[in-house]
């Protein structure tokens, strides 16, 4: 399938602000599951100081916002040809060891509500695979889909108590306990083309799980499906701290907000 999209990010301040800096993590990569046709990356309101790979594997830009800036615009667009893997991103382990995606992180740190949910899910299952598809049923049924019920600095035990929570809260929450289960776990950012929708207000998030055997295999605990060749991928992490497509910090008074305009479409 090839895809279309089109991202663009805008912060708009109250104020001018003194001094600022962008990690931008918008830049698709060709694998096995997906290769780039074309994408542009701009910006409006900012330089880009460093264009560098990390630790993870996903390039980043990091930007510096101009002087006395009111605005910043983050822009993307390209086209992906994605083919859907069967759930399978890669059969390799990657850069980084296995083992470094079984630690846990501030956002993924297990407590009584990961061990409550491991508890129910039992130890019955024919195999690793039908383990964690159970796993990301237990999750969508706890944690219901709610857009305002959390934040990016919500961890994965918050999210269980409270009991609500959006595609982040739900990758968190099924990385921290398929770690807990034995498997090396991670966190995936990207776009997924929906069915009923062209226009979208955010990106979009999963989780993958190592199986020897067969690799890294993703979950979609939010629409209950295993990505397929509707998902394009952004970048990976121990958790969303590591995968957000942007994160920054700013040194400036007065508010500001935020506006994402999405399109994810087949061309």
């Amino acid at each position: 399938m090839r895809l279309t999209i089109s991202h663009q990010t805008t912060y708009t301040y109250e104020e001018p602000q003194n001094y600022g800096l962008e990690r931008i993590r918008l830049f698709p990569l060709t694998g096995p599951t997906q290769n780039i046709a074309d994408w542009t990356v701009s910006l409006t309101g900012a330089t880009k100081e460093a264009d560098y790979e990390d630790h993870h594997g996903n390039r980043v830009w990091l930007a510096k916002i101009t002087e006395d800036q009111t605005s910043l615009m983050i822009a993307c667009q390209g086209t992906v040809e994605v083919n859907s893997g069967n759930g399978i991103s890669s059969e390799q382990a990657g850069p980084v060891p296995l083992w470094y995606f079984q630690r846990p992180t501030t956002l993924t740190q297990p407590g009584v509500g990961i061990a409550a949910l491991l508890k129910a899910l039992g130890q019955d299952f024919d195999n690793d695979i039908a383990r964690l598809h159970a796993l990301s049923a237990a999750i969508y049924q706890r944690i219901d889909y709610q857009t305002d019920a959390t934040n990016p600095k919500t961890t994965a035990e918050e999210a269980l108590k409270v009991g609500a929570g959006v595609c982040q809260d739900h990758a968190q929450v099924f990385v921290t306990a398929a770690r807990q289960l034995g498997f090396p776990a991670r966190y995936v950012s990207g776009y997924l083309m929906m069915d009923d929708r062209i226009d979208q207000n955010a990106t979009h998030a999963w989780a993958e799980a190592f199986v020897e055997g067969l690799g890294w295999i993703g979950f979609d605990i939010s629409n209950e499906i295993c990505p397929d060749e509707r998902y394009v991928r952004l970048a990976v992490g121990c958790d969303y701290r590591d995968a957000a497509p942007v994160t920054g910090m700013r040194m400036g008074v007065g508010t500001e907000s935020m506006m994402v305009a999405i399109q994810v479409q087949q061309q």
